[in-house]
Order: C-alpha cells, then structure tokens, then sequence
C-alpha cells in the first residue's frame, strides 16, 4: 500500500501545469523585454527631442527680443538629458554657417553666361566679383545646436531646425526671411561665442547684444548698394547643416522658389529683379525683365516714339532693335517706304533648336506705320503691339516655336496680328530672365534724335520678381552656465 502511494502519479499534472505556466511567463516577460527595450528607448528619445525643440522655440522667442532691441538680454534654461548644447559661433563655425548674397546685373559678356551656367554652385560667383556688373556680400550666421545622438535642434539664421539621422532636416519656427513679392528684408542673426555643455542637469543659455545692428544693403556710400536695386537678379546662398529645411521654407513662400547643391550644403534662393517700367527717353540699350508665361498676354506696352534727327527727315533703310537671350535671337528691322510710311519686319530664331529663321513682315500694303511731319520734323509711332497691323509668314520653312499652331507660308496660320507675334516671341525670349534690346543702324547713320524720342513699355512681370532689398546683421553674444 505504501509502495503505491509512492508510485502513485496523481497531482502531477498540477504541479507541471504550474511549472510550464511559469515558464511561459518568463518566457513571454523575456521576449517583450526583449522587442520593447529598443521602441521604449525610441519613445524616451523622442520625448526628449521634442522637449528640446520647445525649448528652442522658447530660446527663439526670446532672441528675437534681444535681437529687436526689446531687452539687452535674455535667458532660456535646456534640459540637456544626456545630450549636449553647443554654441557655435567662432570662424570654424562659420565655415558651414553663412549667408552670401549676389546681386548681377544683365552683361553681354561672356562672364555672364558662364556664372549663370554654374549659378547654382556654392562660390560660383568668386571668378567674377571683380567684374562692375557684380555686387557680392557676406555675413556668418553661426547656431547654437542641442545633439542627442545622431538627432540635432538649433537655432540659427532666426529659425529654430531639426535635422534628423537620415540627413533630412525640418523647420520647427520660420528664420528672420521676409519676401513679399516685392521687398526682401534679411535680418541675419549672427551668434558669436564657443561653448559646450553636457551631461545630465539643466543649462543656461544667456543672449546678451548691443541692439546696434550693421546694415550690409543699402548702403548710401556705394553706387551698387542702392533700391531701388539696378541688378537683373539677386541669389541668396544659405550654407547651413540645414539647408534643405531653409530650401524647404524658401520654396513655401508664395513668390520664392529655391534649389540646393547637396555636394557644399547649400539652399540658393533666386529672385529676379523687374526693370524699371513706363515711358522714358529712348536709349540705345533697355532691359525688358522675365514675362509672366501663365499671361497668355504678358505685354501691355511696347511703343516707340520716333522723331527726326535731322533735315533728312525720319528715314531709317535698317533699323535694328535686336535682343539675344542664350540661342535665341529677335529682331525688328524698321525701314522706310516712300515718303510717309515705315514698314516692319520679324526675325527670330533659336539655335538650339533650329538652323532656319522665322520671318515675318507686313501682310498687306496697309500694314505698315505712318510718319506724320516733313524733313526734321518728321515723327512716327511704332506700336510693337498692334492689333491693326497684320503680319505675314514668309520663311521657306515651317515654324518651329509655335506648339500649338502650325505655320507655313501658304497656310491659312500664315496671318497674325502684329501684336500676336510679339507677345509669343516675348514670352520665349524672357523665359530665363531679363534681356536687353540693342538699337542699330549697320552700314548707315541713324535718324533718330534719342533726346527726343521716348519708349513706352509696360507688362506684366514673373511673380517673385524684386524690387527692393534690405539686409541686416544682428550680433548675438551666447553664454552657457
């Protein structure tokens, strides 16, 4: 009987179920340990990373305080939780923090071609700053940066930034950039001092400045620092860790658009610069500035008022108005018809697309511009959009500009309006930017009297273009305790 007792196997079951019950809790305790450790460590990462950015945002708020002269001074206290605040402010630091502002005005020589090429490379404006057409100044910006790892916030340029592991970074609070349209104004905040703090307590970061800031543009002691400005366009290189956040910022705004060079950190902001509109003495040389190629009629006015330079009356046998803009060329020849009448012709062509010339001249003996007067006091209205004047196709071969119509000269496109022609020749000429029209009389002496004879232009410009530009440097002194 005791012998069975012994070898009796009842209530096993009880004590092995409680045995693998027990194993499988550890088991699982081990496995959630195990997977939740890192996502746990992710989550405590981020909680400290966005406390840090509100700190910045704080830190921000703050400088912009001192900044504007609303206090001397200013102290923002960071959580540094195992990760460190850095500020950034000495000529090491500027090497990879700085803003260089371009001002380049239309050149017919070949500099200008090969800097607009490159453009957007970081310095690609060194070879050229001693050319008169180029206007080039610089300010360091310096940050002050909170590092955790391979995550880094900051602050600079008046912006607070996120850059993450990938590389990508993001604004948290837009940088002191304002561009309406019309007036870009730049206050660049520059930090100066060299710091580092870690470990795990809290640190002061205390901004202290003079509230006296230097103004880089305009600058009344020079002729090429002026607004309105005289450049054809302005670039902004932004050479930062975070550029493709400031690209990101620049590329929001309603009127700005911006690129990057990854290879040298940089954003570029292009704007371009709209010349002057309205009537005026006639020159020899105008500018005509980037059209508005959503218009389908971007030109509103483009008329010339000729008058007679002498006894001889107003008699022009090749007048030349011609503008060249990359591989394309237009040119509106204007000669004279008997005794009372100027009759015109078109001729454009682009090379990088075709070897042939689109030409065009008066349909009809009743297309042409009357000249009014008699010998000096000859005068005429030369109306570049005429919508009484009709122009016809005759090149041998068909056009090869014009996407949605095609012309030849025996088809029945081969008449448009005079203001037609002009406004889609135009619209192609500008697509890169400003150009300047030339005025000539090869091979005869010209029969315009310039100091009476006017230009009237007016049009609708590319949205972004600018007008006026304000630059400041604001210096920050930033302590840590």
């Amino acid at each position: 009987m005791v012998q069975n007792l012994l070898r009796s196997e009842k209530a096993v079951s009880a004590v092995v179920g409680v045995m693998i019950i027990l194993a499988l809790t550890i088991t699982s305790t081990s496995v959630i340990l195990l997977y939740s450790a890192p996502s746990m460590k992710n989550m405590q990462e981020m909680a400290t990373a966005q406390r840090a950015e509100q700190a910045f945002t704080v830190f921000d708020s703050r400088t912009s305080k001192v900044a504007l002269g609303e206090s001397p001074s200013q102290t923002t206290s960071f959580s540094i939780m195992d990760g460190s605040v850095s500020v950034k402010g000495d000529a090491n630091a500027y090497q990879n923090s700085q803003i260089v502002v371009v001002c380049a005005q239309l050149s017919e020589g070949s500099w200008y071609t090969s800097f607009m090429n490159n453009r957007f490379n970081w310095n690609s404006w060194e070879p050229y700053e001693s050319q008169p057409n180029m206007t080039v100044f610089e300010s360091p910006m310096g940050s002050i940066t909170y590092t955790q790892g391979d995550r880094i916030i900051g602050y600079e340029g008046g912006g607070v930034w996120s850059k993450y592991p990938t590389g990508k970074a993001v604004m948290i609070s837009p940088p002191e950039f304002h561009y309406n349209g019309e007036t870009l104004t730049l206050p660049i905040m520059k930090i100066k001092g060299n710091e580092v703090f870690s470990g795990r307590t809290d640190v002061a970061v205390t901004v202290n400045s003079n509230n006296m800031p230097t103004v880089l543009y305009p600058d009344p002691s020079s002729t090429k620092k002026v607004n309105p400005l005289s450049s054809d366009k302005v670039l902004i290189y932004i050479k930062s860790e975070f550029y493709t956040a400031w690209a990101d910022y620049a590329n929001s705004l309603t009127y700005a658009s911006a690129t990057t060079d990854d290879a040298n950190q940089t954003a570029i902001v292009e704007l371009e610069v709209l010349p002057e509109m309205g009537k005026d003495q006639l020159k020899q040389t105008f500018k005509i500035g980037t059209l508005n190629d959503t218009n389908p009629a971007p030109m509103w006015d483009f008329k010339f008022n000729l008058e007679a330079k002498s006894s001889q009356g107003l008699n022009p046998n090749n007048y030349q108005i011609t503008a060249t803009s990359g591989s394309k060329t237009l040119t509106y020849y204007v000669q004279k018809s008997g005794n009372s009448r100027l009759n015109l012709e078109i001729a454009y062509k682009d090379t990088a697309i075709s070897s042939t010339t689109e030409t065009w001249q008066g349909a009809t003996s009743a297309d042409y511009f009357p000249i009014s007067g008699t010998q000096a006091d000859q005068s005429a209205t030369v109306d570049l959009l005429s919508s009484s004047i009709n122009m016809a196709y005759i090149s041998r071969n068909g056009d090869f500009s014009w996407p949605d119509l095609v012309i030849t000269k025996d088809n029945i496109n081969k008449t448009q309006s005079l203001n037609t022609v002009s406004q889609h020749y135009m619209k192609l000429l500008t697509m890169d930017g400003s150009v300047i029209f030339n005025i000539q009389s090869p091979g005869s002496s010209d029969p315009v009297d310039y100091s009476e004879s006017t230009l009237t232009l007016l049009y609708d410009g590319m949205p972004g273009s600018i007008t006026y530009l304000h630059v400041s440097r604001n210096d920050l002194e930033v302590t840590l305790s």
